[in-house]
């Protein structure tokens, strides 16, 4: 398995820009599919983003396609994702998490149960 860790989160305006990391330890971090999830208070946790372990293969829920890119730097062993044209209904903590075989893509990206690894999450706040 491997471990992660999320950083990048703040607070921003309506319409602003952040970019979030995921550190992740291990040399096998490249054979692993990762995702993003967020979670509002008092609400599930749901998907935003998935990227396959080679890079080639990206996910996104449709309610950030065109906004969010998730990318992926192996030798560097992190997972980004940019974060556009935020909105206060997207305040949440965010985690980025990994299945727990390598070369697997769970299908749909959207069970967290399909998830072993999860990172500590890193609140972004959006203000209106």
């Amino acid at each position: 398995q491997v471990q992660l860790v999320e950083s990048g989160g703040g607070l921003v305006q309506a319409g602003g820009s952040l970019r979030l990391s995921c550190a992740a330890s291990g040399r096998t971090f490249s054979t692993y599919t990762v995702a993003w999830f967020r979670q509002a208070p008092g609400k599930e946790r749901e998907f935003v983003a998935g990227i396959n372990w080679t890079g080639r293969t990206t996910y996104y829920a449709d309610s950030v396609k065109g906004r969010f890119t998730i990318s992926r730097d192996n030798p560097k062993n992190t997972i980004y994702l940019q974060m556009n044209s935020l909105q206060s209904e997207e305040t949440a903590v965010y985690y980025c998490a990994a299945p727990s075989l390598p070369y697997t893509t769970p299908q749909p990206m959207a069970r967290t149960s399909d998830f072993r690894s999860w990172g500590q999450g890193t609140q972004v706040t959006v203000s209106s």
